[in-house]
């Protein structure tokens, strides 16, 4: 389902979130294959409420016990806790006055915590991200998996499982093993062909991110794709660890896996680092690889996927009906080597913001990729001439009807799936081309 629908827009668990949790509409799939008698289980990072736990939605828990903050807390309770709990952090590592000589990778912050972009479990700060100081064991991920695993080797083979396993990495700071960072040592890393894009013609709000990494040399960003990299590397021997657990088990022959990602990283697209509000594909194309059972050989598909279509995909293979109409399809047809007729020509992305608010409308077509920017001013870029995304086209009087056609499509879609910018106020209604529109169209 798209966030209109389901309610979580951002980080539920921050001082100054806006949403908590799910409305209360919405189903998880998870309690469809409950319902069904699959016997599902959640290890790992849970960021879809502050106050309902996985097991609120059927799941078992494997590690860690406890995943959200405001259990039991009321709305205003759970923002006290959450900004009690950022302002006791904020006192025990902040700086004041940085020291005259930066670190490699360091930005320096007045008032604010240290940030260190990439390094190990050597650098003082750097060692709360690892388990007990261990540096083969970043966000716990290693921990995560171990418990999963353990956890693996208890389930029945004739009862029919599910189990999500939920890693941190390749999330910054980049702290990937040594071993992983020194298959990389010899490899020459070049810089994006959009690191240098002063981004003038793009939203204020972009440059300003950008600009939060400007101490960093040229060297230390390619340093820290260096680091990106392996930590992707970490990753994916972390997940061979799972697919020889299921060999072992003698259940590989016979289980669907997906391995995928919530997000991409900038990784140094327009100067840009992390995830955040900047629209650029870096931050929404993620990796997506399926098996299913039996012996399915190698399909590479390039029809747009969603991260709605898992959740129906896993049902129609687990044949489990849903009471839920659900915005995406199932992929069971791609994955077999078939396209639908009626497969999506186009994607839609919706935000609010990254805690840092701005409202956020998209469209990705094959050929166009046009952002609505309720704090800016909008985007347009021609892909097939400009897949760099460098030259904004939305205020060229000669693509006004290209960015009319995309805006009534935004809000086609949007109110077929409970779009809420329907306010119609000078103020806050800053779209070039209404909602209106979508009236018309339909």
């Amino acid at each position: 389902m798209m966030p209109t629908e389901h309610g979580v827009w951002h980080n539920v668990s921050v001082g100054n979130s806006i949403t908590r949790g799910l409305k209360d509409s919405a189903r998880p799939w998870s309690l469809d294959l409950k319902e069904a008698g699959y016997d599902i289980h959640f290890a790992g990072k849970w960021h879809v409420s502050n106050y309902e736990q996985p097991r609120d939605f059927g799941w078992q828990h494997v590690y860690p016990e406890s995943m959200c903050h405001g259990e039991g807390k009321s709305l205003d309770e759970q923002t006290s806790e959450a900004c009690e709990r950022e302002l006791a952090y904020l006192k025990k590592y902040h700086v004041n006055a940085p020291s005259a000589e930066r670190a490699p990778g360091e930005i320096q912050r007045v008032g604010q915590t240290p940030y260190i972009h990439y390094g190990s479990s050597d650098n003082p700060f750097l060692a709360q991200y690892f388990n007990e100081g261990d540096p083969d064991d970043p966000f716990k991920d290693k921990t995560v998996v171990n418990a999963a695993l353990e956890r693996m080797d208890s389930l029945d083979t004739s009862d029919p499982w599910c189990m999500y396993i939920g890693t941190l990495g390749p999330h910054d700071p980049y702290l990937p093993p040594q071993r992983f960072l020194d298959l990389y040592k010899d490899v020459e890393i070049d810089l994006p062909e959009s690191f240098d894009d002063p981004m003038l013609d793009k939203p204020g709000l972009y440059r300003r991110t950008r600009d939060r990494f400007n101490q960093l040399t040229r060297e230390e960003h390619i340093e820290a794709i260096r680091h990106y990299l392996a930590f992707c590397s970490y990753e994916d021997w972390l997940f061979g660890q799972v697919l020889e657990k299921l060999k072992a088990r003698g259940d590989y022959d016979n289980t669907m896996v997906l391995y995928l990602s919530d997000h991409g990283d900038y990784a140094g697209d327009h100067g840009l680092w992390c995830k955040g509000l900047p629209s650029f594909l870096s931050a929404y194309h993620v990796p997506a690889i399926v098996k299913l059972p039996g012996g399915q050989q190698g399909v590479i598909r390039d029809e747009f996927v969603s991260l709605c279509d898992f959740g129906p995909t896993f049902l129609e293979a687990a044949g489990v009906q849903s009471p839920t109409q659900f915005t995406g399809k199932s992929l069971l047809p791609l994955l077999k080597g078939k396209r639908p007729s009626d497969w999506r020509d186009a994607l839609f992305f919706q935000s609010n913001g990254n805690e840092t608010y701005g409202i956020q409308r998209s469209i990705l077509t094959e050929k166009w990729r046009f952002v609505y920017n309720g704090f800016d001013y909008d985007e347009l870029y021609d892909l097939e001439n400009d897949p760099q995304q460098m030259k904004n086209l939305a205020a060229d009087p000669a693509y006004q009807p290209v960015v009319k056609e995309l805006y009534t499509r935004i809000w086609k879609f949007g109110f077929e799936h409970e779009e809420h910018l329907v306010n119609d106020y000078i103020m806050t209604a800053m779209a070039d081309y209404g909602q209106g529109l979508a009236l018309e169209d339909s």
